[in-house]
């Protein structure tokens, strides 16, 4: 356990200074005026023995005190949270998080929480079932706030890592639905049967610090590294082709899936798979690396994985998103696809305090060279995806403005002369629901 400093004292220019009585010891370290690396001390009381790593605290110049940084830090949960800091700019704000941890009685469960959202400006998706919870939702930051806090009041999600990223444009879910679901995630088959609950049978969740220095072996950016040449390896991109599109680590291979109910890596009954990056591979010998976007289809797939007998299984902790807060860009290239309105998010949006317009400017320039217009193969300008505008289709689709032009919004000639056809949206929007086109005459528009 980590002991309460009995003293602290900081400036952006002078060490920052403090004791663990608990220890009867004292760490003097140095910071920037946005954050400084301290060694944390944890206690092993089977054998007493003690073990260091290295923490990220989130520091703010001009004010004394540590304050963690809302999940990034998940041993100072106690200590003062930074949200409301960080994001006062911002009226509404996303959450996101997941817990696997039985259930007894679900419906009461839902019952629980409509109650306390009553009358808070809540939005999004929270399912829950006997397995835990799977939640993405938007609101007014005091309301976000406060349905945050009030879930950390449960002990039972003492250790849940929040994740909270801007929604610049007002509620980024139309609604909110809160209720019981069979599954947290689709997954062909159904994930009732997994052991979700069991940490052991899920894979080792490695910190985004951790993450990093695996990437940088890997790829040769730290030459002082010896895990590479020890380890055979595998990222694994746990997620959906066009995610991918605009947006992974460097040395991912793009995943042959369009949805991750049919996702099929390892499992597949050809022991040769071109689409399989897992086929073949020394189960034993293999360390495999798995990221997806908030780290529960990494934790959900792990345990199949465990159980068709892949020993040496990695995640990413708390996902991309969690990457990205911490340790920004490093090793990611593009931006990253989210299920809402907002569908693309840069690297710059969940860690606006250390944008700079050198870093702004670089972001720009290098964050589309690889992503390409689905119908004509040439660079797109953004990275977001739109909607084919054939009422019958709607794929989801990369585009060009060319294209968009000359297939007005459509993804091939077919859709074009389709006669369900929808107007071409300018800009970010995004279709509505196809009940509110059912009256119109769409050949006229």
């Amino acid at each position: 356990m980590l002991g309460r400093p009995s003293m602290i004292s900081f400036s952006p220019s002078n060490p920052l200074t403090f004791n663990l009585p608990a220890f009867s010891t004292s760490f003097t370290i140095t910071a920037t005026a946005s954050r400084v690396w301290v060694p944390l001390v944890t206690s092993n009381r089977r054998n007493n023995n003690s073990k260091r790593r290295d923490l990220l605290l989130t520091i703010f110049a001009g004010q004394q005190g540590l304050r963690c940084g809302c999940g990034r830090a998940p041993d100072l949960l106690p200590l003062k949270c930074s949200w409301e800091e960080e994001y006062k700019d911002h009226e509404f704000i996303v959450v996101n998080f997941y817990h696997f941890i039985y259930i007894k009685d679900p419906d009461d469960e839902v019952a629980r929480h409509l109650s306390f959202l009553q009358g808070l400006d809540i939005r999004g998706r929270i399912y829950v079932n006997e397995q835990g919870f799977n939640a993405q939702f938007s609101g007014l930051l005091k309301d976000a706030l406060a349905y945050v806090k009030w879930l950390k009041e449960d002990q039972r999600f003492s250790g849940v890592l929040f994740q909270v990223s801007p929604a610049l444009g007002g509620h980024a879910f139309p609604r909110l639905r809160l209720r019981y679901k069979p599954s947290l995630v689709q997954l062909e088959g159904g994930i009732s049967h997994l052991p979700l609950i069991d940490p052991s049978m899920r894979a080792t969740p490695l910190t985004p610090s951790q993450w990093k220095r695996r990437l940088e072996a890997v790829n040769g950016s730290d030459k002082s590294s010896t895990w590479k040449s020890s380890r055979n390896f595998i990222l694994l991109d746990v997620r959906n082709g066009y995610e991918w599109d605009i947006g992974h680590f460097h040395g991912a291979q793009r995943p042959d899936v369009d949805c991750f109910r049919s996702t099929s890596f390892g499992i597949s009954q050809s022991e040769v798979n071109g689409s399989d990056p897992l086929a073949c591979v020394d189960k034993e010998k293999t360390d495999i690396l798995m990221y997806c976007t908030g780290g529960i289809r990494c934790d959900i797939y792990s345990t199949i994985l465990r159980k068709k007998g892949f020993k040496n299984l990695y995640t990413l902790r708390g996902g991309v998103t969690h990457y990205l807060t911490s340790e920004g860009s490093v090793e990611w290239v593009g931006n990253l696809f989210v299920f809402d309105s907002r569908l693309s998010l840069p690297p710059s949006a969940y860690k606006p305090q250390f944008l700079t317009d050198t870093s702004r400017a670089q972001e720009c320039s290098e964050s589309t060279s690889f992503a390409r217009c689905y119908i004509c193969g040439s660079q797109v300008s953004e990275l977001r995806h739109r909607n084919c505008a054939n009422l019958d289709c709607n794929l989801l689709f990369l585009c060009c403005t060319g294209c968009v032009n000359n297939l007005r919004g459509c993804c091939c000639l077919s859709c074009k002369c389709s006669t369900r056809r929808r107007p071409v949206l300018p800009g970010h929007q995004r279709y509505e629901k196809w009940h509110n086109y059912r009256d119109f005459d769409l050949q006229s528009i």
